[in-house]
């Protein structure tokens, strides 16, 4: 348990968050986290964690640096076993199997849960071959199926409208908030049912930002989606659930709203109010 405290005076520089209570207790839990420790090595980063993620939500992730918020994100699809020396105990369920299971396909796992970095990261391909990429990779041959995909895809992603035009253009050719979300139309395009996402617009204007987080609102309505955000106020606008994590504990989880206007730890308060992070 972290020993920091919040006996200083209240910042109030964070004005009171005016949410909405969204969250719907009746959704499908699609992951179910319990007790879940890892270790990077001999250092124990995420430490009896517990959460569950429903479906056609949007779960909000956040914490200082290090707290443990991005390798929680990326155990979900277990990309965090790319790093070396990684162990984990405990359970991670998703739609009641153990994505920990020997029979368990890890790279139908990560199609099935999509990721979508801090970065924007698009191949050095074509807009067009940067969507195909992924169909084709199951087996999609049809041009007139990749076609339909494609468009959907860029249209699911709220950037058809300006890439239409130059389809066969390099994707670096588009400004960085155009690339991340084509990056979110790549993923998109091989239709997964969760989409993890690591701090999507940290990288982007204010502009674009507003873009991908409408972008992410709407996406809601089919996908189960877990952002790791800084950025407080991005947390109250778009997420119905949050989590805030510290020093590899979740130390309170709950709708948003509740988080933010009625916090039952005092480290959860002294966070969000900017004491410190």
């Amino acid at each position: 348990m972290s020993t920091l405290t919040a006996e200083h005076p209240k910042v109030s520089t964070a004005p009171k968050v005016k949410l909405l209570k969204t969250a719907d207790t009746n959704k499908k839990v699609v992951f179910n986290t319990e007790n879940l420790n890892l270790w990077y090595d001999e250092t124990h980063a995420l430490k009896n964690i517990n959460l569950t993620i429903r479906e056609k939500e949007v779960t909000a992730i956040i914490g200082p640096s290090g707290c443990g918020k991005s390798t929680y994100l990326k155990t979900l699809n277990r990309m965090v076993e790319l790093v070396p020396k990684v162990r984990t105990t405990g359970k991670i369920m998703y739609n009641e199997k153990s994505i920990f299971d020997p029979s368990l396909n890890v790279e139908q796992l990560r199609t099935q849960v999509g990721m979508v970095f801090q970065k924007p990261n698009p191949f050095p391909k074509s807009i067009y071959e940067n969507i195909a990429y992924g169909p084709k990779i199951h087996g999609i041959r049809n041009k007139m199926i990749l076609d339909e995909i494609v468009e959907t895809s860029l249209r699911n992603a709220y950037i058809w409208d300006e890439v239409k035009d130059r389809l066969h253009d390099s994707a670096y050719g588009l400004s960085g908030g155009q690339q991340q979300r084509l990056c979110i139309a790549r993923c998109l395009a091989i239709e997964p049912e969760v989409i993890l996402m690591d701090e999507p617009t940290s990288a982007l204007d204010p502009k674009s930002t507003l873009k991908v987080e409408e972008l992410i609102r709407n996406l809601k309505d089919d996908y189960a989606i877990v952002i790791v955000t800084h950025n407080m106020q991005q947390a109250a606008r778009i997420s119905d659930r949050t989590a805030f994590f510290l020093d590899g504990e979740v130390i309170e989880y709950d709708e948003t709203y509740e988080v933010f206007n009625h916090p039952n730890d005092k480290r959860t308060e002294a966070y969000i109010n900017g004491q410190f992070g």
